[in-house]
Parts: C-alpha cells; sequence; structure tokens
C-alpha cells in the first residue's frame, strides 16, 4: 500500500469513528515527497458541507507554506474527489491526484455526487437541483473594475 494513501486512510478511520465525517481522508505531499497535510472529511462535527478531506488538507497545506498556490503538490485522497473539491484542487494548482474509491464506489452507499456530475453535463440547467439567477450585473462590474483598477493579486 502507497504510505502517503496510508496516511489519509488511517485518518479517515480515525474520524469515522468519532463521527467527525464520513470514510473520507486525503494527504498532500510537495515536491520534496515531503507531507504537507493529513486531513479528513470534518462535514458532521463542523456541521459545514464543504468540510471535505481535500479541501482540508488544501486550507491545512497552504496555511503551513503559506500560501495559496500548491504548485508542485501532489494529493492522495481516499476517493475520487466531488465536483466541489476538484474544483478546490485545480483552484490550488495541484496538478496529480492519486484516489482510491471511484465514484460510483461512494454512490453505493449513499453519497449523492454523482447527481452534481450530472448537473454540470447538462449545462447547470436543472432548477430542481439549483435555481442561479443574474442579478445587478452592472453594479458588480463595478466592483469588478475597482478591483481591476487597484492591481490587485489575480489567482
Amino acid at each position: 500500500m502507497n504510505e502517503i494513501l496510508e496516511k489519509a486512510i488511517n485518518q479517515a478511520r480515525k474520524t469515522m469513528n468519532e463521527n467527525i465525517g464520513g470514510p473520507f481522508g486525503a494527504a498532500i505531499i510537495n515536491e520534496k515527497g515531503e507531507v504537507l497535510s493529513v486531513a479528513s472529511n470534518s462535514v458532521l462535527r463542523d456541521n459545514d458541507p464543504t468540510a471535505h478531506a481535500e479541501v482540508n488538507a488544501i486550507r491545512e497545506a497552504c496555511r503551513k507554506l503559506k500560501n495559496y498556490d500548491l504548485s508542485g503538490c501532489v494529493l492522495y485522497t481516499t476517493a475520487y474527489p466531488c465536483p466541489m473539491c476538484l474544483a478546490a484542487i485545480i483552484w490550488a494548482n495541484v496538478k496529480k491526484v492519486y484516489f482510491g474509491c471511484r465514484p460510483q464506489d461512494a454512490e453505493k452507499i449513499g453519497f449523492r455526487d454523482d447527481f452534481i456530475y450530472r448537473y454540470i453535463e447538462n449545462k447547470c440547467q436543472d432548477k430542481n437541483v439549483l435555481d442561479i439567477s443574474e442579478l445587478d450585473r452592472a453594479e458588480c462590474l463595478k466592483l469588478f473594475s475597482e478591483y481591476q483598477n487597484m492591481n490587485k493579486t489575480i489567482y
């Protein structure tokens, strides 16, 4: 067994048994193979639907590095990342991910990632999943323009 993935599995098992979250763990290593973070899902404890293992691992690694950019890092996770975690991984500039269980494995035990994949595949048009509508674009564009004129960091 891969020793980095094993750390993620062990962390997930520990917090799963403590009713902190589900069977999801993640670990991030840097280019030198040094472990930056090992985290698990803490949705139940934190009452936070975004507290997935991958997001928690990204947050911990970024705090450790004092940087929002994890270029060169590798993420290991017990399950294929959900759409939210995939987006977080991409935003963090992680280019390599190793996963254990497939999306179908998570769905088989009751996790519902698949309906989000279907929503995205259908161009986000199912209002039963999410009703999303544009509002006051002109005012929001002013805010964007202010940010751009301040020459702030684009990330």
